[in-house]
C-alpha cells in the first residue's frame, strides 16, 4: 500500500492548541508537540493530530514570561540562556516582522549553525519541521511556531567542541565514520541526558578532528542522502537500549530535518549547515556508540510504509512517530532497506505509550 499524501488539514488548530506551552516537558526533556503535530501531518494522517495531542498535553507545562528583550546588535550575549525561550520567541517575531520567513530562515540557519547539536539537536529539528509547514502554507500560527522553533534552538545554543582551520580530508560519510573516536566507556557519564552527555567532548580532544573528516564540496543532495543513510545505519548498529535508541534517533532526525530545509536556503547555507550536521551526528557516536559503527546487513522489513505508519501511531511515543516521519519520508527520496529496518527497530526500543 502506497503512503498518503501530506494533508495539513489540522496543523493549525494543533499549533493553537500548543502555542500555550513551553519547549520543556514536566520531566525535563524536550517538548515535541509541535513536531509531531507537522510529522504526522507530513504522513497524510491530519486525523492522528489531535487525539495524540489530548493525551500528550497533561507532559507539557506552560511556557514562560518574557524577561527582557534581545537586541540585534547584541544577539549573541544570550544565545543558551534557557529561560529566555520568551524573549527569543518576541525576537524572531519582530525578525519576521520586517523580512519573509524565507530570508529569516537562510540568515538565521547560517547563525545558528556552530550549534547544530543544540538540546540533543532537538533546536535544529523543530525549525525543520515549523519550515515544512511553512513551505505548504503561510498562516499565522505557522509563523509563530516558526518563531518559537528558532527561539527554542537560540534558548538551548550549544557548540561542539572543533577546530575551524583543519583541512578537509575529503572523505564521503560511509568512509569517515570509522575514524570518528569513541569516548571510552569508562569515561563515560551513566546518566543524564543526551545535552549532558555531549559536554563530555569538551574534555575529549581526539573528537576535535571529526568536523574536518568529510568533503561537503559535492553535489548536496546525494551528500545529505549519504549522511542521513550513514547515521540510520548507525542507529541499527548502537542503539541496544532506550538511553542509546533516543540518541541515535537524533543522529538521523536531525540531518533529515536539514533535508527538509536545505531546499529553502541558501547553497552557502546549506552547505554550511551539512558540516555541523555531520558533527552532531559524530557527537552523538562517540558518547553513545560502540565499535562497530554500522550496520552492514540489513534485515528486510515485512510491512509497507502505510503499515509502519499505523503502527508508529497506534505505539503513541514521540520519538516512534517522528523516526517514522522523518525515515519514510528520506526514503521516498533516496530508497534503502536500513529505513524500514529502523522504523521496525525502534518499536521494541522504546516503551509504547
Amino acid at each position: 500500500m502506497l503512503m498518503r499524501s501530506p494533508c495539513y488539514a489540522s496543523l493549525d488548530d494543533a499549533l493553537e492548541t500548543l502555542a500555550p506551552y513551553g519547549t520543556e516537558l514536566k520531566n525535563g526533556n524536550s517538548n515535541h508537540g509541535p513536531m509531531v503535530a507537522e510529522a504526522l501531518c507530513a504522513l497524510g494522517r491530519p486525523d492522528a493530530v489531535m487525539p495524540w495531542i489530548a493525551r500528550y498535553r497533561e507532559r507539557m507545562l506552560p511556557r514562560s514570561g518574557a524577561q527582557a528583550r534581545i537586541r540585534r546588535e547584541d544577539w549573541r550575549a544570550a544565545l543558551g540562556e534557557r529561560a529566555r525561550f520568551a524573549d527569543w520567541s518576541r525576537f524572531f517575531g519582530e525578525e519576521l516582522q520586517d523580512a519573509p520567513w524565507r530570508e529569516v530562515l537562510d540568515r538565521w540557519m547560517e547563525r545558528l549553525a556552530p550549534g547544530f547539536c543544540a538540546a540533543a539537536t532537538h533546536g535544529v529539528i523543530r525549525v525543520g519541521h515549523a519550515a515544512r509547514g511553512l513551505a505548504d502554507s503561510e498562516t499565522a500560527p505557522r509563523l509563530r511556531e516558526f518563531a518559537d522553533a528558532f527561539a527554542s534552538w537560540a534558548a538551548t545554543y550549544q557548540e561542539l567542541p572543533t577546530n575551524d582551520e583543519a583541512q578537509s580530508l575529503r572523505l564521503t560519510p560511509r568512509e569517515a565514520i570509522d575514524r570518528v573516536a569513541v569516548v571510552p566507556p569508562d569515561r563515560r557519564g551513566q546518566g543524564g541526558n543526551i545535552t549532558a552527555s555531549l559536554r563530555m567532548l569538551d574534555d575529549f580532544p581526539g573528537f576535535v578532528p571529526a568536523i574536518g573528516l568529510i568533503d561537503t564540496a559535492g553535489a548536496l543532495g546525494p551528500l545529505l542522502a549519504e549522511l542521513t543513510e550513514v547515521f540510520a545505519r548507525v542507529y541499527l548498529a548502537n542503539a541496544h537500549d532506550i538511553r542509546s535508541a533516543i540518541a541515535f534517533i537524533h543522529g538521523v532526525t536531525s540531518p533529515a530535518a536539514l533535508g527538509n530545509i536545505a531546499p529553502l536556503v541558501s547553497d552557502r547555507t546549506a552547505r554550511a549547515a551539512v558540516r555541523y550536521a555531520w558533527q552532531a551526528g559524530c557527537g552523538l557516536y562517540a558518547c553513545f556508540g560502540g565499535e562497530t559503527a554500522m550496520a552492514a546487513d540489513i534485515e528486510p522489513s515485512d510491512t509497507d510504509a502505510e503499515g509502519l505508519v499505523e503502527r508508529a501511531i497506534a505505539h503513541g511515543d514521540e520519538h516512534v512517530i517522528k523516526f517514522t516521519g522523518a525515515c519514510l519520508h528520506r526514503h521516498t527520496l533516496d530508497p534503502s532497506p536500513v529505513y524500514f529496518a529502523a522504523v521496525d527497530h525502534v518499536r521494541r526500543m522504546i516503551p509504547t505509550r
